[in-house]
């Protein structure tokens, strides 16, 4: 189709032209001849180009088909959240690496009793909860908030120990006699304890006698207290777990508790009586 216009304006990078009804149109001057000016009559044929209509249609098609392959078949999987240890006031949750298929990480926050507790930096797959309350039970969960849509783990239900449960102390031996070390491995075993290697976020105690070694500058670093050998021994003594302060590197050995606990002096109490 042929379509006769009259120049109206030309500026540096658009033309006015009027059709003969007196419309205005804007057209690029760069596809006008370069010696035109107001009042000139130029000549425009408009077609359908009907071949590139298709190459169009069937390239977007194909980037519709391809996006759909890359993004849309596979989706971010809720986190997966575990207790890898409890304490009588903390608790140490871990969870698998998130999976975010072809989104992008927007934040992965921690929720307690179904309160957000805070974001975790990504990266992260472990956290530690201190501060809580004896013999209580928590629940937690993860979301995971993503370019693809938000992901909630289930629930889990932790309960914090009794005093009397030892079962949650982990320690990290330091530096200190072989024999020493021998003994109080079989103590932490006898209490039901845990005795692992190096210092992580789930070592509740740090046991060593002297203050040196790597693992020993991480207990400081994490601030995990470094107690003596004589502080699981205690914690065997009483039935329960006992304070720390008297059992640091640098306290008074005076003010520690040696020998049998109460109850153990009054059953050999009791067993004396029975043989007189």
């Amino acid at each position: 189709m042929l379509v006769s216009l009259t120049v109206g304006k030309v500026d540096a990078g658009v033309a006015v032209l009027l059709t003969e009804d007196k419309r205005l149109i804007e057209f690029p001057s760069i596809l006008l001849p370069p010696d035109i000016h107001s009042g000139s009559i130029v000549d425009i044929n408009v077609s359908r180009n009907t071949p590139a209509e298709h190459r169009a249609n069937e390239s977007f098609a194909h980037l519709q088909s391809a996006i759909l392959s890359t993004f849309g078949n596979t989706s971010p999987s809720p986190p997966v959240l575990r207790c890898r240890n409890a304490t009588q006031t903390s608790v140490v949750l871990e969870w698998d690496p998130i999976d975010l298929a072809t989104a992008e990480l927007r934040s992965l926050s921690l929720y307690r009793k179904g309160a957000k507790a805070g974001n975790i930096p990504s990266g992260k797959q472990s956290t530690k909860i201190s501060g809580l309350a004896l013999d209580t039970e928590y629940t937690f969960h993860l979301v995971l908030r993503t370019s693809a849509g938000q992901y909630a783990s289930e629930r889990l239900t932790v309960k914090t120990h009794k005093m009397t449960d030892l079962h949650g102390i982990t320690v990290t031996a330091g530096v200190m006699p072989s024999q020493l070390k021998d003994s109080l491995a079989e103590t932490v075993q006898r209490i039901g304890a845990k005795m692992i290697e190096g210092v992580r976020i789930d070592t509740t105690h740090f046991v060593c006698t002297e203050p040196r070694g790597l693992d020993w500058d991480k207990a400081v670093e994490m601030s995990v207290p470094v107690v003596v050998p004589d502080w699981v021994k205690g914690c065997e003594r009483e039935g329960k777990i006992i304070g720390v302060r008297a059992y640091y590197l640098d306290a008074d050995p005076n003010k520690r508790t040696i020998g049998p606990s109460a109850q153990q002096q009054q059953q050999q109490d009791a067993g004396r009586s029975g043989q007189n």
